[in-house]
């Protein structure tokens, strides 16, 4: 059987396991990684084994997977269509096998390969399209060829013709991160990609642009004709009418769509204009850009709260909806973004009820662009630090004892 193997290529061929028997001998970190996608297969599997890792454990729990806490013995896998052998015991394994061979079961062996009669591909989904590589001998191979061929699929880079998606007119608000254009979601990538019209913020990840297809139009939604409309509902108004169009529309920004990003007005906009929405995540600067210059917003023994706020409206504007009295007693870190023109108004009053003035501050602006860049400072030189350093929008302030146990960016 092996000299066989070794002289032909492996045929592959999806197993359709639904309801059928499928026995996995062995509980350790083999079946840890098979198991998951043997259930999404809907198979009936029976798990023969004298212990299992926590995990597994968990599945069989769950009621996911049968499990008999025992060894191997003859006869086990009758009735199986699969197997799959990951013990320990060599002598087992061995017997195993011959039962599959004997009994015609497909059986995939993790300790012996060429005895097998069947190899697990290197397997991905992307979309409803299932990949699976095989190279020989060389799993690790198969991974990497797997890995660039989904990614491919889910950003758009490779594209399936014969496989897309019925075109399906529509808005999806697009969170595109805090700048670096590889910490954009996967399926915002892959939306953009589908796009036809994307009308895109200033703060959005403007290098993801370049990437679109030339039919694409981009609309920068800050030069968007106003006329009868407030620049917001200018913005509400063209991404109804592009869908209105038949157009599939994806509404770039950055960051997250509902931090200070007016996603929910759009939403609402779309949903009494009766067109579809779909709300797709992004990371927030409020912790992204922190954690790319060396901050993390929260640490044991230093701070177990973080408070994110809008500082564009200074603190004794009658507009402000933000309590600083209350901040200001409050023993964690504080996040502010859009805070720059009004950073020294807001230390003063963060210092004036109660905040101490030599509490540490870090203003990181462009954070996780090529351009990033950390000016760090404390409560009572927060504001002149600001101007002195000529720092600009976008940027994010990080008020807190966190900003002294901050390591080196880590960022690249």
């Amino acid at each position: 059987m092996a000299e066989h193997a070794a002289e032909h290529a492996a045929y592959p061929v999806g197993l359709r396991l639904s309801g059928r028997r499928v026995v996995v001998l062995g509980a350790g970190q083999v079946a840890q990684r098979r198991l998951p996608s043997l259930v999404a297969a809907g198979a009936d599997v029976l798990l023969i084994s004298p212990s299992a890792t926590p995990s597994v454990e968990a599945m069989a729990d769950a009621g996911e997977v049968r499990w008999e806490r025992r060894r191997y013995q003859d006869g086990d896998l009758a009735d199986a269509w699969y197997a799959l052998i990951s013990t320990d015991d060599a002598e087992a394994n061995a017997a195993a096998s011959q039962e599959a061979e004997d009994r015609r079961v497909w059986c995939v062996r993790s300790d012996d390969a060429e005895a097998a009669t069947a190899w697990t591909p290197a397997t991905g989904r992307s979309e409803g399209v299932t990949v699976a590589v095989l190279t020989g001998r060389d799993p690790r191979r198969s991974a990497a060829v797997r890995d660039a061929i989904v990614e491919g699929l889910r950003d758009g880079s490779i594209a399936a013709p014969h496989h897309r998606r019925p075109h399906t007119p529509g808005v999806a608000l697009v969170g595109g991160g805090p700048g670096d254009p590889d910490l954009i979601t996967v399926r915002g990538r892959r939306l953009l990609a589908e796009a036809d019209v994307v009308i895109a913020d200033r703060l959005g990840p403007r290098d993801l642009l370049a990437e679109l297809p030339p039919h694409v139009e981009v609309i920068d939604a800050a030069k968007i004709p106003y006329g009868r409309f407030m620049a917001q509902e200018a913005i509400n108004h063209a991404l109804i009418e592009h869908a209105k169009a038949g157009k599939a529309v994806v509404r770039l920004k950055g960051g997250d769509p509902f931090v200070f990003g007016r996603g929910m007005e759009e939403a609402q906009a779309l949903a009494e204009a009766g067109i579809p929405c779909t709300v797709v995540p992004g990371i927030s600067s409020t912790i992204s850009v922190p954690g790319a210059a060396g901050i993390p917003v929260t640490h044991r023994g230093v701070a177990h709260e973080f408070t994110v706020v809008s500082g564009h409206v200074a603190p004794d504007d009658e507009r402000s909806l933000v309590d600083w009295p209350s901040l200001a007693k409050l023993r964690g870190t504080l996040v502010v973004l859009m805070g720059v023109e009004n950073s020294g108004a807001i230390a003063a009053k963060l210092v004036e009820h109660g905040r101490a003035a030599d509490t540490p501050a870090a203003v990181i602006q462009e954070g996780t662009t090529a351009a990033q860049r950390r000016v760090d400072a404390t409560l009572a030189t927060l504001g002149e630090t600001v101007r002195a350093e000529g720092v600009r929008p976008p940027a994010v302030i990080v008020i807190g004892e966190v900003v002294a146990v901050a390591t080196a960016p880590t960022h690249r």
